[in-house]
């Protein structure tokens, strides 16, 4: 066994060393053609690696351009986003000035202030020397508008109590007797002592009474609550007017009445028709004016109408 071992070697290392001068042989006369081939090898291999790293570096690049793409989306999305906000918060602050206008008009209307002085229409006046600025930030804008909302808040709150405040004012004005029950009218009998036009003695008139022809409009004297609409002796049909501020109006005499009890009526309405009922001698309107249970002078709250003539302003008892 190790004879043949040794002969098949033997054969090998032969055959091998063949082969050897066979290439040395050939490359000796053709050289050119064995380097060739040896630089054919080694540019192919050459090309492979380079092609392999291009491919790599190619993919990264790639990566990276979508890396970017989706950094910009987001970042428009976001911007988009914030926009909305400071649009939908200009909105709001709009909405808000709208409502401070339409207040302080009211205010001004209301306190009877020239359009002059305050119009709140009108642009607001603003300028300044032009100096180069930077843009304001997004966030710095969402801190001023912020900022500014809060002041229109509060200012809407400050306006909207003195709004009550002037309101309820003007109700208490509105409530307060400021003119004659009857229109171009004159004064035929003051208020206080007179002589009774029915049986000569001295006594005391708790009103003053108008001139009126029958059927004549009778109005009310200030904003109030009818309290009673009726016939009463003495007064014939009359109508109370209870003006919820201690004051009470009384018109009497009078043909017929157009309102009833619980009816809410304004300054100049009509309430009844002028007349000659009760203890009358002819058509007029006999008007009485009470505060808090006692019965005044109407004459200091009426103004000077035409006639008038100055009466005591000694107050008597309600009875």
């Amino acid at each position: 066994m190790a004879l043949v071992r040794r002969i098949k070697l033997k054969s090998y290392e032969t055959r091998f060393e063949c082969s050897v001068r066979r290439f040395r042989d050939f490359s000796e006369e053709r050289p050119f053609i064995v380097l060739g081939a040896v630089l054919g090898i080694g540019l192919l291999s050459g090309i492979g690696t380079g092609a392999a790293l291009g491919m790599v570096s190619n993919v990264r690049l790639q990566a990276k351009v979508q890396q970017q793409r989706a950094e910009l989306e987001h970042i428009r999305g976001t911007s988009k986003a914030q926009v909305n906000a400071l649009a939908a918060r200009l909105g709001e602050l709009q909405a808000q000035a709208n409502r401070l206008n339409a207040l302080g008009a009211r205010l001004t209307e209301m306190g009877k202030l020239g359009n002059g002085e305050f119009n709140f229409e009108a642009p607001v006046g603003v300028g300044g020397p032009e100096t180069p600025a930077n843009d304001m930030p997004v966030q710095d804008l969402k801190e001023s508008l912020g900022q500014l909302e809060q002041q229109f808040s509060s200012s809407g709150q400050q306006l909207s109590v003195l709004a009550s405040l002037l309101f309820n004012n003007q109700l208490e004005q509105n409530a307060v007797p400021s003119r004659a029950p009857v229109r171009n009218s004159y004064i035929t009998s003051n208020f206080g002592r007179r002589v009774d036009p029915f049986n000569g003695a001295v006594a005391e008139h708790k009103g003053v009474d108008f001139h009126a022809s029958v059927g004549s409009s009778v109005m009310a004297v200030a904003d109030g609550v009818v309290s009673y609409a009726g016939y009463r002796n003495g007064y014939g049909n009359v109508v109370d007017v209870d003006h919820s501020n201690g004051y009470l109006t009384r018109y009497a005499h009078n043909s017929r009445l157009t309102v009833k009890v619980g009816d809410l009526v304004r300054t100049g309405q009509e309430v009844a028709k002028a007349g000659s009922s009760g203890r009358s001698t002819g058509a007029h309107v006999h008007f009485e004016l009470w505060k808090d249970g006692v019965v005044m002078n109407p004459i200091k709250f009426l103004g000077n109408p035409r006639g008038l003539q100055w009466a005591s302003t000694n107050m008597v008892e309600r009875q």
